[in-house]
Order: C-alpha cells, then structure tokens, then sequence
C-alpha cells in the first residue's frame, strides 16, 4: 500500500512529506507508548498514535518508519514537523480514532508485524 492510499483511506492530511506518497509500506502498528514501539516493533513502516510529542518523530527515525500519522485530529507543533522533515519522514493527521484507523488499514491489506 502507498502512502498515498493511506492518505485516502484514513481521510487524513499530510503536514510533511507530501513529495514521499508513492512510498510503499507493508506493515503498520499504533501505539501511545513509544516504549512499546521500541519493544515491540518489527519492521513496520507506519505509526498510528494519539501522542504528540518530539519522542514519536524520534522514535519513529531509530525505528527507520516511513510515516507517522497523529489520530483524534492530534497536531504535531512546528518544531516537530521540521524534526520529521530531516528524517525524511511522513507525517499525516487524520480525525480517525486509532482503533478505526487501524482497522481501516487493516481491511484495505496492511497488516501488523509479519502478517499477524
């Protein structure tokens, strides 16, 4: 799946990255606890999550996600979209609550870690 067509399932809007859509990720994961990211996460590109801080963009970077998208409406500040834009990350805003964000991409074929 593109990033694009992540933009479209989830209605959401790209705050930085808007010349990196055509990117292609196979796997997802959401979470607020950027410990469980880092814990539990395995080659997944996109991050779902309702926290808006600099410590997701890090996260996000050491993680080596190509996109990051803030549920619930949530708005990264300026600092931190500048901080995405260095990685080279994506980062989008959409009104979905996690679980319906992930369960939209999970029915469109993006699945979790491994296909699980």
């Amino acid at each position: 799946m593109t990033l694009r067509e992540v933009k479209e399932i989830l209605n959401a809007t790209v705050l930085s990255g808007e010349d990196s859509l055509d990117l292609e990720v196979r796997s997802a994961c959401g979470s607020d606890f950027m410990s469980d990211v880092l814990a539990y996460v395995k080659d997944q590109a996109l991050l779902l999550t309702g926290m808006v801080n600099p410590q997701v963009i890090r996260t996000a970077d050491m993680m080596d996600m190509k996109c990051v998208v803030f549920v619930r409406g949530k708005m990264p500040d300026q600092a931190m979209l500048d901080l995405a834009r260095a990685s080279g990350i994506v980062v989008m805003t959409s009104e979905y609550r996690m679980y319906v964000a992930c369960g939209l991409l999970y029915t469109h074929g993006l699945l979790g870690e491994e296909g699980l």
